[in-house]
């Protein structure tokens, strides 16, 4: 289907009363039913529009209303514009838009993430929940203004944002955030195995060198008694 003119009934209107094209031809340029076209002719429809000049505004040549006119089976065309107008590239940057009837919840929101998520930063937040730096600092410090009543929400319930866009933010914080690396935490116990063997090992020892200096003071002993029976 081609395009159509950009006020089709007023485009319409300005076609029945200053052209001799067919109720057809005009319905089909202008997207409309023959009977409409028609309720136009007799007044009955479209009745208070002002018509549209379909050639002050671009949309239709005279030569191809002149080439339907002399043809009533021709299809008129909208005529192609010379002006190229640049698309409108659709920008991602600054906060999220949120419905009026969701922004009541957001500080319900911001609580949540900042309870679930310690680890996003606050531009994170803001672009989940489309609200302020100043908001979610005061969410933090209890000093938002309705702190007492305040209850952790997830935002994608609350559908303030997706899962996938949480997903995301999560993910990058979590690539932003430094490596934890292994701390000395000081001495550590030894095991029981390792700990006990030389006090072990010390105790044996100890215990063989009094053994021996026992055995030795005894050797002594029998020998003075010896000597003193030899005496006798």
């Amino acid at each position: 289907m081609s395009q159509g003119p950009l006020m089709p009934k007023a485009t319409a209107v300005w076609l029945v009363e200053n052209t001799s094209l067919a109720f057809e031809q005009i319905a089909d340029f202008c997207k409309l039913h023959p009977l409409e076209v028609k309720g136009i002719a007799d007044g009955e429809v479209a009745a208070g529009i002002k018509g549209l000049d379909p050639i002050t505004t671009g949309q239709l040549t005279r030569d191809e209303i002149e080439k339907a006119q002399k043809a009533p089976n021709y299809r008129l065309k909208v005529a192609v514009s010379k002006v190229k107008l640049p698309e409108v590239k659709r920008t991602t940057k600054g906060p999220r838009y949120t419905p009026l009837s969701r922004r009541q919840d957001r500080p319900n929101a911001i609580l949540w993430l900042i309870r679930n998520h310690p680890e996003l930063k606050d531009a994170q937040v803001i672009r989940l929940v489309g609200t302020t730096k100043a908001t979610i600092q005061q969410i933090r410090e209890r000093t938002h203004w309705n702190s007492a009543s305040l209850q952790p929400m997830d935002p994608v319930t609350l559908g303030l944002c997706s899962q996938i866009d949480l997903d995301f933010e999560v993910q990058r914080a979590a690539k932003d955030r430094p490596a934890v690396l292994p701390t000395d935490g000081g001495a550590k116990l030894l095991p029981t195995e390792v700990s006990t063997a030389p006090a072990a090992a010390e105790r044996e020892e100890e215990e063989e060198d009094l053994n021996a200096d026992a055995v030795f003071a005894k050797l002594k002993g029998m020998s003075r008694i010896d000597e003193d029976d030899d005496e006798v």
